[in-house]
């Protein structure tokens, strides 16, 4: 029973976040990413994973199309 909750919280938080992305999307023209990080949904545009790519902020080796791959949701 608590195992259905916690899957309703989560396709609900995750519906939200995949509207706002889009959303999003729409108004700025940017390729959005819904990331599922540190517990909780990120949205990401892929400019600015580019630019924490060039400064290493990830794991060596680390490119954007495996942050791509890795990503839950991507907006056209």
């Amino acid at each position: 029973m608590i195992r259905l909750f916690k899957d309703l919280i989560f396709a609900w938080r995750y519906k939200r976040a995949v509207k706002e992305a889009i959303l999003l999307s729409q108004g700025s023209g940017l390729k959005y990413y819904v990331l599922y990080m540190n517990g909780g949904f990120k949205i990401v545009p892929k400019q600015t994973i580019k630019t924490l790519v060039k400064r290493h902020r990830f794991k060596k080796g680390t490119k954007v199309e495996d942050i791509e791959r890795r990503a839950l949701f991507v907006t056209k």
